[in-house]
Protein backbone atom coordinates (compact mmCIF):
# COMPACT_ATOMS: atom_id res chain seq x y z
CA UNK A 1 0.00 0.00 0.00
CA UNK A 2 0.51 3.27 -0.85
CA UNK A 3 0.22 6.21 2.08
CA UNK A 4 0.86 10.05 1.62
CA UNK A 5 1.19 12.05 4.67
CA UNK A 6 0.22 15.18 3.21
CA UNK A 7 -0.89 18.80 3.66
CA UNK A 8 -0.72 22.18 1.93
CA UNK A 9 -0.42 23.42 5.62
CA UNK A 10 3.01 23.24 7.44
CA UNK A 11 3.58 22.62 11.04
CA UNK A 12 0.97 20.22 11.33
CA UNK A 13 2.88 17.67 12.36
CA UNK A 14 3.18 15.39 9.17
CA UNK A 15 6.92 14.33 9.52
CA UNK A 16 6.04 12.86 12.95
CA UNK A 17 3.51 10.30 11.89
CA UNK A 18 5.07 9.52 8.88
CA UNK A 19 8.27 8.18 10.76
CA UNK A 20 5.83 6.60 13.22
CA UNK A 21 3.87 4.51 10.97
CA UNK A 22 6.53 3.49 8.47
CA UNK A 23 8.43 2.20 11.84
CA UNK A 24 5.10 0.92 12.61
CA UNK A 25 4.93 -1.09 9.57
CA UNK A 26 8.50 -2.13 9.74
CA UNK A 27 8.54 -3.59 13.14
CA UNK A 28 5.21 -5.57 12.62
CA UNK A 29 7.39 -7.22 9.86
CA UNK A 30 6.37 -5.00 6.56
CA UNK A 31 9.25 -4.36 3.63
CA UNK A 32 9.09 -0.81 3.95
CA UNK A 33 9.78 2.10 2.19
CA UNK A 34 10.02 6.14 3.51
CA UNK A 35 9.98 8.70 0.73
CA UNK A 36 10.94 12.21 2.87
CA UNK A 37 9.29 14.46 -0.29
CA UNK A 38 10.43 18.00 1.64
CA UNK A 39 13.39 19.75 0.63
CA UNK A 40 14.19 19.90 4.63
CA UNK A 41 14.99 16.35 4.97
CA UNK A 42 13.39 15.81 8.38
CA UNK A 43 12.07 12.08 7.76
CA UNK A 44 15.36 11.42 6.40
CA UNK A 45 17.74 12.61 8.96
CA UNK A 46 15.61 10.71 11.92
CA UNK A 47 16.04 7.64 9.52
CA UNK A 48 19.50 8.57 9.05
CA UNK A 49 19.79 8.84 12.90
CA UNK A 50 18.12 5.37 13.78
CA UNK A 51 20.76 3.94 11.09
CA UNK A 52 23.82 5.43 13.10
CA UNK A 53 22.53 3.87 16.14
CA UNK A 54 22.27 0.15 14.87
CA UNK A 55 18.62 0.40 15.62
CA UNK A 56 16.81 -2.73 14.40
CA UNK A 57 14.70 -3.07 12.16
CA UNK A 58 16.61 -1.18 9.64
CA UNK A 59 14.01 1.22 7.01
CA UNK A 60 15.18 2.22 3.36
CA UNK A 61 14.83 6.22 3.10
CA UNK A 62 15.19 8.34 -0.06
CA UNK A 63 14.08 12.14 -0.12
CA UNK A 64 12.51 13.39 -3.70
CA UNK A 65 11.47 16.63 -3.23
CA UNK A 66 10.79 16.98 -7.07
CA UNK A 67 7.36 15.75 -8.17
CA UNK A 68 8.77 13.94 -11.41
CA UNK A 69 11.60 11.92 -9.73
CA UNK A 70 9.33 10.94 -6.97
CA UNK A 71 7.25 9.26 -9.62
CA UNK A 72 9.59 8.00 -11.84
CA UNK A 73 10.64 6.34 -8.63
CA UNK A 74 8.18 4.66 -7.16
CA UNK A 75 6.91 3.71 -10.45
CA UNK A 76 10.24 2.03 -11.10
CA UNK A 77 11.14 0.54 -7.77
CA UNK A 78 7.75 0.46 -5.74
CA UNK A 79 7.02 -3.09 -6.26
CA UNK A 80 10.25 -4.23 -4.33
CA UNK A 81 8.25 -2.95 -1.04
CA UNK A 82 5.61 -4.04 0.79
CA UNK A 83 4.38 -0.41 1.86
CA UNK A 84 5.32 2.86 0.88
CA UNK A 85 5.24 6.02 3.27
CA UNK A 86 5.44 9.33 2.03
CA UNK A 87 6.33 12.67 3.54
CA UNK A 88 4.84 15.23 1.98
CA UNK A 89 5.95 18.86 2.38
CA UNK A 90 4.14 21.01 3.58
CA UNK A 91 2.93 23.24 0.80
CA UNK A 92 1.65 22.46 -2.81
CA UNK A 93 4.27 21.10 -4.20
CA UNK A 94 5.05 18.90 -7.31
CA UNK A 95 5.64 16.13 -4.98
CA UNK A 96 2.68 16.58 -2.95
CA UNK A 97 1.07 16.48 -5.91
CA UNK A 98 3.00 13.30 -7.68
CA UNK A 99 2.42 11.31 -3.99
CA UNK A 100 -1.50 11.73 -4.03
CA UNK A 101 -1.90 10.31 -8.18
CA UNK A 102 0.04 7.57 -6.75
CA UNK A 103 -0.83 7.05 -3.40
CA UNK A 104 -3.60 4.54 -2.18
CA UNK A 105 -4.63 6.15 1.06
CA UNK A 106 -3.72 9.56 1.84
CA UNK A 107 -3.97 10.80 5.30
CA UNK A 108 -3.89 14.43 5.98
CA UNK A 109 -3.18 15.69 9.94
CA UNK A 110 -4.61 18.92 10.92
CA UNK A 111 -4.21 20.28 14.47
CA UNK A 112 -7.33 21.91 16.71
CA UNK A 113 -6.56 25.46 15.58
CA UNK A 114 -7.97 27.59 13.11
CA UNK A 115 -5.77 28.41 10.40
CA UNK A 116 -5.36 24.61 9.89
CA UNK A 117 -9.35 24.01 9.51
CA UNK A 118 -9.26 26.75 7.32
CA UNK A 119 -6.35 25.65 5.23
CA UNK A 120 -7.73 22.27 4.73
CA UNK A 121 -10.04 23.67 1.52
CA UNK A 122 -6.55 23.67 -0.13
CA UNK A 123 -5.78 20.38 0.19
CA UNK A 124 -9.71 19.21 -0.73
CA UNK A 125 -9.09 20.98 -3.61
CA UNK A 126 -6.05 18.52 -4.24
CA UNK A 127 -7.62 15.43 -3.80
CA UNK A 128 -10.54 16.61 -5.96
CA UNK A 129 -7.95 17.09 -8.82
CA UNK A 130 -5.94 14.33 -7.64
CA UNK A 131 -9.66 11.86 -8.78
CA UNK A 132 -10.25 13.10 -11.72
CA UNK A 133 -6.98 11.72 -12.80
CA UNK A 134 -6.70 8.42 -10.58
CA UNK A 135 -9.86 6.67 -9.23
CA UNK A 136 -9.57 4.95 -6.11
CA UNK A 137 -7.58 7.50 -3.63
CA UNK A 138 -9.18 7.65 0.24
CA UNK A 139 -8.00 10.37 1.63
CA UNK A 140 -8.20 11.28 5.60
CA UNK A 141 -8.26 13.63 8.06
CA UNK A 142 -6.86 13.60 11.66
CA UNK A 143 -6.30 15.63 14.41
CA UNK A 144 -2.78 15.79 15.51
CA UNK A 145 -1.16 17.44 17.94
CA UNK A 146 -4.37 17.36 19.87
CA UNK A 147 -5.51 18.87 23.35
CA UNK A 148 -4.71 16.11 25.66
CA UNK A 149 -8.33 14.88 27.25
CA UNK A 150 -10.74 13.25 25.88
CA UNK A 151 -13.27 16.66 26.42
CA UNK A 152 -11.38 19.31 24.74
CA UNK A 153 -13.91 22.05 22.83
CA UNK A 154 -11.32 22.96 20.35
CA UNK A 155 -10.88 19.33 19.29
CA UNK A 156 -14.41 19.02 18.89
CA UNK A 157 -14.51 21.86 16.83
CA UNK A 158 -11.77 21.24 14.51
CA UNK A 159 -13.46 17.39 13.78
CA UNK A 160 -17.12 19.00 12.98
CA UNK A 161 -15.13 21.13 10.78
CA UNK A 162 -14.88 18.27 8.49
CA UNK A 163 -18.12 18.51 7.45
CA UNK A 164 -17.48 21.24 5.08
CA UNK A 165 -14.90 18.99 3.42
CA UNK A 166 -16.52 16.15 2.22
CA UNK A 167 -13.70 14.83 0.06
CA UNK A 168 -12.28 14.03 3.46
CA UNK A 169 -13.43 11.42 6.15
CA UNK A 170 -12.66 11.86 9.56
CA UNK A 171 -10.16 9.68 10.88
CA UNK A 172 -11.71 9.26 14.86
CA UNK A 173 -8.04 8.41 16.00
CA UNK A 174 -6.54 11.62 16.97
CA UNK A 175 -3.11 11.46 18.08
CA UNK A 176 -2.52 14.34 21.00
CA UNK A 177 0.26 16.63 21.90
CA UNK A 178 2.97 14.44 23.61
CA UNK A 179 6.31 14.47 24.53
CA UNK A 180 6.99 11.03 23.76
CA UNK A 181 6.10 11.81 20.33
CA UNK A 182 8.67 14.88 19.63
CA UNK A 183 11.45 12.25 21.55
CA UNK A 184 11.07 9.75 19.72
CA UNK A 185 11.21 11.09 15.90
CA UNK A 186 14.19 12.91 17.34
CA UNK A 187 15.98 9.50 17.86
CA UNK A 188 14.74 7.75 15.18
CA UNK A 189 12.38 5.78 17.31
CA UNK A 190 9.07 3.94 16.99
CA UNK A 191 7.44 5.46 20.16
CA UNK A 192 7.06 1.69 21.43
CA UNK A 193 11.22 1.97 21.66
CA UNK A 194 11.24 4.88 23.97
CA UNK A 195 12.36 4.46 27.65
CA UNK A 196 10.88 5.17 29.62
CA UNK A 197 7.19 4.15 27.75
CA UNK A 198 4.59 6.53 27.48
CA UNK A 199 1.24 4.05 27.25
CA UNK A 200 -1.22 6.63 25.95
CA UNK A 201 1.41 7.49 23.34
CA UNK A 202 1.83 4.12 22.29
CA UNK A 203 -2.25 3.28 22.20
CA UNK A 204 -2.65 6.62 19.72
CA UNK A 205 -0.13 5.57 17.47
CA UNK A 206 -1.84 1.97 17.35
CA UNK A 207 -5.29 3.26 16.41
CA UNK A 208 -3.74 5.35 13.48
CA UNK A 209 -2.34 2.66 11.99
CA UNK A 210 -4.92 0.18 12.18
CA UNK A 211 -7.67 2.50 10.90
CA UNK A 212 -5.33 3.27 8.35
CA UNK A 213 -3.96 -0.25 7.01
CA UNK A 214 -6.91 -2.41 8.77
CA UNK A 215 -10.35 -0.66 8.46
CA UNK A 216 -10.22 0.08 5.15
CA UNK A 217 -13.39 -1.53 4.26
CA UNK A 218 -15.76 -0.70 7.29
CA UNK A 219 -14.39 3.45 7.53
CA UNK A 220 -16.95 5.63 5.84
CA UNK A 221 -14.87 6.78 1.86
CA UNK A 222 -16.42 10.12 0.32
CA UNK A 223 -17.84 10.12 -2.81
CA UNK A 224 -15.85 11.55 -5.64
Amino acid sequence: MIVTIGNTKGGVGKTTLAVQIALSRAIAGRDVWLIDGDRQGTSQTAIALRAEAGRKPGIACSQYADGPMLRAQVQQQGRKFDDIIIDAGGRDSTALRAALVLSDVLLVPFQPRSVDVWALVNISALVEEARSLRDGLRAYAVLNCADPGTASADNADAAAALADHPQLAHLDTPVRRRKAFANAVGQGLFVEELAPRDPKACDEVAALVHAVFELQNDVFLPSG
